[in-house]
């Protein structure tokens, strides 16, 4: 009798399970299915710290974007170390500071480390004064030495410290992909739904433009574009810019899928029946079409941001895009162009590697998106 009971109690809790499962909304199985896929869960938790580092960047960064450090030219990166010349162990952790000394036959600076003293590592250590999100003042900042300098990721040609640029710069490429793919989802769901709902001449005039513009080349369209903003503007008139002139190209296949969607749904029962009960036409686009593949946009973007942070960074590159003082990491592998700086300071690639890192983690969680999309299957 008991082994009976107990059966009856498991199967009872399977079928409850199973029944929960079929109950829940589409976002409870979304969001179900896409924590199951563990590497989208790993590179949503990736984009979760550079946000947090970039929002907080001040106070991550040891220094601040345009400091230049005296001495420290194309300054290569310090070595992190436990164990000192003589064997000895430290708990905690030291670099030895750079010695530069001037190559009388090529005038190059050579930088040797100095073992005949430490510094040590230190949290929240004080330095230059700035201002987080425009509100809290403060000098301290996480990482950095009591004395001396701490160059984690080396200097650039002017003596500032590449890890702290590639923070800030991680403030402008990472949210200008945000920016962009809203501006571009907005834009293509409404000029989408325009000429899918309606139909006939608004929806040959839509179709038309939408041909027009993908069929000019990207790059050069950008390009030109993007040299035809005014020298005189802020840096923030230029970042808008900049995102309003990534966003006219990616609206076109939004808008085109849209399109397709409102002609599925237009004779859908739902649809009908908000017509019969007298709502307005943009309430039966938005209110009603719209969130019944609300999903597919969310993927949609997922995807895209990745080629938009791209986009600006080849802008950046090409120098094109953001201007200093403003800092990005396309801006930053601007110094690359030269085969020469790349073979004599290697480390002036590495705000390419944070591209390539944030590009992936965006491609991971858009296919753990587009899985969980469809949690029956």
């Amino acid at each position: 009798m008991k082994r009976e009971q107990k059966k009856d109690q498991n199967s009872r809790r399977e079928l409850s399970a199973e029944e929960r499962m079929y109950m829940a909304s589409q976002w409870r199985l979304m969001a179900r299915r896409f924590f199951r896929h563990k590497i989208a869960v790993s590179a949503l938790a990736v984009l979760g710290i550079f946000y947090i580092l970039a929002i907080f960047c001040p106070f991550f960064a040891p220094y601040g974007k345009n400091q230049r450090l005296k001495g420290y030219i194309h300054a290569p990166p310090h070595k992190v170390h436990f164990v000192d010349e003589s064997g000895e162990f430290h708990l905690r952790p030291f670099v030895y500071p750079h010695k530069q000394e001037l190559n009388e036959e090529t005038l190059s600076r050579n930088y040797t480390p100095d073992k005949s003293e430490k510094h040590f590592l230190k949290f929240f250590v004080e330095g230059k004064p700035y201002t987080m999100l425009g509100i809290i003042k403060s000098r301290t900042h996480f990482i950095g030495t009591e004395k001396g300098k701490f160059l984690l990721f080396g200097a650039d040609e002017m003596g500032r410290d590449l890890f702290s640029r590639i923070l800030f710069g991680a403030r402008v490429s990472l949210t200008i992909g945000l920016v962009g793919v809203f501006l571009a989802l907005v834009l293509g769901t409404i000029m989408g739904g325009i000429s899918g709902y309606y139909g006939g001449k608004p929806d040959m005039l839509i179709q038309r433009v939408i041909e027009f513009i993908m069929s000019i080349p990207a790059i050069p369209f950008w390009m030109a574009l993007s040299a035809a903003l005014p020298p005189t503007w802020s840096v923030i008139m230029v970042y808008f810019a900049i995102t309003v002139i990534l966003s006219l190209r990616r609206w076109c296949g939004i808008a085109r899928v849209v399109r397709g969607k409102f002609l599925q749904l237009r004779e859908e029962d739902f649809v009908v029946a908000a017509k019969a009960a007298g709502a307005s036409e943009s309430r039966i686009m938005f209110v009603h079409m719209v969130p019944s593949f609300l999903s597919w946009i969310i993927v949609r973007a997922t995807i895209m941001i990745p080629g938009m942070i791209i986009a600006e960074t080849g802008l950046s590159f090409l120098g094109l895009g953001i201007r200093p003082p403003a800092v990005s990491w396309g801006a930053l592998l601007k110094s690359a162009q030269n085969v020469q700086n790349v073979l004599m300071y290697p480390w002036i690639l590495i705000p390419g590697i944070f591209v390539v890192i944030a590009v992936l983690a965006y491609n991971f969680v858009g296919d753990g998106l587009r899985d969980a999309a469809d949690p029956y299957q």
